[in-house]
């Protein structure tokens, strides 16, 4: 039973190989030419004018969080298409049901403001 996993042990030692040798090839084949001005901490191509740790606007957050919402709404929308015929209509009344949720939350964000960006 074990020679069955042997080809994914030398599977994943391959690529184990293969990985550090490339991270390490870099390391030995590249030049290394520091420079004062090559390790500077900078931001788009200026010098950083404000501390690292600035806080951030609650909205950003809020942008974000509405973005991976309706991300992962798109990520369920493309296995229930390819297997709607199989599940009939409880899935489609169920997708619905789905949908509407997020449509009604969608709304409800909009007319709170909570997608204007000032």
């Amino acid at each position: 039973m074990l020679e069955q996993y042997l080809p994914i042990l030398i599977f994943l030692g391959l690529g184990l190989f293969i990985g550090v040798a490339a991270l390490n090839a870099g390391r030995l084949i590249g030049p290394s030419r520091p420079d004062p001005a090559k390790n500077s901490p900078y931001e788009c191509g200026f010098e950083a004018f404000e501390d690292a740790r600035m806080k951030f606007d609650v909205r950003y957050y809020l942008v974000a969080i509405l973005f991976i919402i309706f991300d992962l709404e798109i990520a369920f929308l493309f296995p229930w298409a390819v297997v709607l015929d199989e599940i009939g209509l409880f899935g489609l009344i169920s997708m619905a049901v789905f949908l509407g949720i997020l449509i009604i939350g969608f709304i409800y964000e909009w007319r709170k403001g909570a997608l204007e960006w000032e």
